[in-house]
């Protein structure tokens, strides 16, 4: 299965903003990343794109809560009414 193809699957798709898929994906690829330049040894390579996954998955964690703050912000205005 190719990544466009696992792209278009969404097994949660009104559970999970696209923002969250996108940074969990670029942080899969940086993980990849990490791993293969690990493999040889462990250059400087290796930091760089384990941080720059760690961001990633920090900011897929982040959009995670916004939109969690944002479907509260709506229930509560919805119950206001």
């Amino acid at each position: 299965m190719d990544d466009e193809t696992t792209r278009t699957r969404r097994p949660f798709p009104r559970i999970v903003p696209d923002e969250a898929l996108e940074h969990a994906w670029k942080a899969r690829e940086e993980i990849r990343k990490s791993m293969a330049a690990l493999l040889p040894s462990l250059p400087v390579e290796f930091t760089a794109h384990r941080r720059a996954a760690r961001k990633e998955m920090l900011l897929a964690v982040r959009s995670l809560i916004d939109n969690a703050i944002e479907r509260v912000d709506k229930t509560d205005t919805k119950a206001g009414e």
